[in-house]
């Protein structure tokens, strides 16, 4: 493809060789100099630690035909291409480089503080029980099929998205579902797609400070950006936020929750608990009517359920699909059952925050176990302010608090240990500190009593450790299958 068609969208300049450099045959894009060569377009991303632009020369050495950027830079021997934005170019470019897959599938955008995983794949069970063939972009990486590719951010960048989008479409995939994260939305990741419907769970305090938002109000904007893309916005009438994040919609408004004025409303919830299923169960209302399970535990659930009931009724699934969907679903790392020897239960789920620990706790305390457990820790590099509430969340919540390491980054783990113990002595709540997350989840299972609720929380579906800047291999299903089989 040429370059010039590459850009057919987008405001530029170009520089030294002017219209000349426009009929260059572009095979790929990079906006890691390292995979820069010929045949390819470098395009620098500015950032927090590293900015792009420093390395114009480097992917110009390296053979790159052509740099998209900001300002001015050093590119001996490629054109440069100057535009106004150059994440906003990626979008562009990768769009146009892989025949822009979105308008070849219904893609659905998922947004909100909490949910965005669970909704997701609540989504695609529905529309693949209808015969829909789906796939996934989020938290827990890319789903094509049966085919999983790890990635690093809830929302990849917007080449990976494109060139994901692509495999989908040419795997037979007839929709996509999108978690569409505030920061993704902020470096525009998810610029350049046409979502059919963009999704809100809910809103509250999170993601501030640090390489984060600055603001709620930023952390708004940023979310609300989602409903100047879509057709349709599928919203939470309950969450007193969802004017704000609606303001300046250009979509058409499709509502849910519990309140009479939503359009499809859960009635009737209730905790649902037998051998092999804890879950909860509720019965929708208005724009579809019928009665649902959800094998996942917790209130909360019948919220995310719901906006997933209301996006699919977009897509005139049957009933039956719903009802098997919501009660098939399965997400790892979200409240998930580990299977244990003793007459306890365990679950993996990756809350990592008060708001998200506060739901999780009081939604099991509400199945009333014998004794509720909590193995947590708190991330280096981040607000320290979350740390002092997750400790008081917990001291509060829990029966057992046992602190322990998560995602220490750049930081000491006794700090950030110290700092959620202060969280912790605003409670009379009970804890043990084991900084090793091994041997804190060995403690856990070797000192669970009959009838209680053992929860593993902040990593979820993670497979690793971060600790001075290096991931180490930790899966906490294999640690818990180590405990029982006397490994560690």
């Amino acid at each position: 493809m040429k370059l010039r068609n590459l850009l057919e969208h987008l405001e530029y300049t170009v520089e030294p060789a002017g219209e000349a450099a426009l009929e260059a045959e572009v095979e790929d894009l990079a906006y890691d100099s390292r995979k820069a060569g010929p045949g390819r377009v470098f395009v620098c991303l500015p950032g927090k630690r590293a900015d792009g632009h420093d390395y114009a020369a480097a992917a110009a050495q390296a053979g790159a035909c052509a740099v998209v950027a900001e300002h001015p830079v050093q590119a001996p021997g490629a054109a440069v291409v100057l535009v106004k934005n150059t994440r906003l170019a990626l979008a562009e470019m990768s769009a146009a480089l892989f025949g822009r897959p979105a308008e070849q599938l219904r893609v659905v955008g998922i947004t909100g503080t909490k949910g965005k995983t669970t909704t997701a794949h609540m989504v695609r069970e529905i529309l693949q029980e209808a015969g829909w063939k789906t796939g996934m972009i989020g938290t827990i990486g890319i789903q094509i099929g049966e085919e999983h590719i790890p990635t690093v951010n809830t929302t990849p960048e917007s080449y990976e998205i494109q060139k994901a989008l692509r495999r989908m479409v040419d795997a037979g995939c007839r929709a996509a579902v999108l978690e569409a994260s505030s920061i993704g939305l902020r470096d525009f990741r998810l610029a350049s797609l046409p979502f059919f419907a963009g999704v809100f769970t809910n809103f509250s305090e999170d993601h501030i400070g640090g390489d984060e938002h600055a603001s709620m109000e930023e952390y708004m904007a940023c979310k609300s950006m989602l409903f100047r893309q879509c057709g349709v916005g599928v919203v939470n009438v309950d969450d007193p936020a969802w004017e704000g994040i609606t303001a300046g919609h250009t979509c058409s408004l499709q509502t849910f929750g519990f309140s009479p004025q939503a359009q499809l409303r859960a009635a009737e919830d209730h905790l649902v608990s037998r051998p092999g299923f804890l879950g909860v169960g509720f019965r929708l209302e208005g724009r579809r009517s019928l009665e649902v399970e959800v094998d996942i535990p917790g209130r909360f659930n019948v919220y995310n359920a719901l906006a997933a009931a209301a996006v699919c009724t977009l897509f005139d699934v049957p009933d039956e699909a719903v009802r098997r969907g919501l009660a098939g679903v399965k997400v790892k790392g979200r409240v998930e059952p580990v299977p244990v020897p003793g007459d306890y239960t365990l679950l993996i789920d990756y809350a990592h925050n008060a708001v998200s620990m506060e739901n999780i706790l009081t939604t099991l305390r509400a199945y009333r176990p014998h004794r509720l457990v909590c193995l947590f820790g708190a991330g280096g590099n981040r607000a320290r302010s979350r740390r002092y509430e997750m400790g008081e969340v917990c001291g509060r919540l829990a029966d057992l608090s046992v602190v322990t390491a998560d995602n220490s980054r750049y930081e000491n783990v006794m700090d950030i240990i110290e700092d959620i113990k202060i969280g912790l002595h605003k409670t009379e709540g009970k804890y043990v500190v084991i900084p090793d997350r091994k041997e804190a989840i060995k403690y856990c299972m070797e000192n669970a009593q009959p009838g209680d609720i053992v929860v593993l929380a902040g990593k979820g579906h993670e497979d690793y450790q971060e600790i001075n800047g290096v991931r180490y291999h930790l899966d906490e299903r294999e640690v818990v299958d180590d405990v029982i089989h006397h490994r560690i």
